[in-house]
């Protein structure tokens, strides 16, 4: 056994342990409105190529295989998994759902438009529908202003944004809801918040309005809970620690051959 083989099996340990932090996250977001589960794909690294194939041999035959050893593993990847969440049911007239493709698009204070799953939305000051935050409340765009004197709100699976205001039984439409699909959604950046922004990788958007080109419909009153499956990501936390594990005793096992052979050589 070779110093190589403590490199190696180091190289599934890092590996391993990225792969928890992954799970971990998973984990963590359980609750989380809207969030999209990650999944940690891996490579193999270079490989010691010590008889190549289809060499030839003594009687000048082509050997069918060769000798090759590999020097380890490698993060190749973290994938998002887009599938839908389950419907939670809320009843609250600005919790939206997009069933289907989509994002909603919200406009941050830098100008910068952000794309969200999450639909827990609220009505600030000036009347405008904006993320539910208790940090930045970014307005969602096109922008939409709720008049003060509302006093219901409805939001049609077309995206269709009315309200109801006093001395009146009809619904006055106050503004349309647009959602944004991209070509890669795996390639959209996650920032936190519940947010993704738009990357070289992701296409740029294309905007529509819910239920027309492939996009989504909008439901209210429900809002979409993470895809996350607990008892999955338990076995895969399970699994996944078992590997680092054993990984971990390679290492203790190639250290002791290692002093075993220096002793044997004084």
């Amino acid at each position: 056994m070779s110093v190589q083989t403590l490199y190696t099996a180091a190289t599934g340990m890092k590996s391993m342990q990225t792969k928890l932090d992954v799970i971990s996250n998973n984990l963590a977001n359980a609750n989380t409105t809207g969030f999209k589960k990650d999944r940690c794909n891996f490579e193999d690294l270079f490989y010691d190529h010590r008889v190549l194939p289809g060499q030839q041999d003594n009687v000048g035959n082509y050997t069918p295989t060769g000798t090759d050893i590999g020097l380890g593993a490698r993060v190749s990847s973290v994938q998002t998994d887009f599938d839908q969440g389950a419907f939670t049911t809320t009843n609250r007239s600005l919790d939206l759902t997009i069933e289907g493709k989509g994002f909603f698009q919200v406009q941050d204070p830098t100008g910068e438009i952000y794309y969200t799953r999450a639909g827990n939305f609220s009505v600030n000051s000036n009347g405008q529908v904006v993320t539910g935050s208790a940090g930045i409340g970014r307005p969602i765009q096109p922008a939409i202003t709720i008049p003060q004197d509302a006093t219901a709100i409805a939001v049609s699976p077309d995206g269709i944004v009315s309200v109801q205001q006093p001395n009146t039984t009809t619904l006055n439409e106050v503004g349309q809801l647009q959602l944004a699909t991209f070509i890669n959604p795996e390639g959209l950046l996650k920032i936190g918040e519940n947010l993704y922004r738009e990357t070289q990788a992701s296409s740029a958007p294309i905007t529509g309005n819910p239920a027309t080109n492939g996009l989504g419909q909008v439901r209210s009153g429900m809002l979409e809970a993470s895809n996350v499956e607990p008892v999955t990501e338990l076995i895969d936390l399970i699994t996944t620690q078992r590997s680092f594990e054993l990984n971990s005793q390679t290492i203790q096992a190639g250290d002791q051959i290692l002093q075993l052979i220096s002793n044997l050589r004084r």
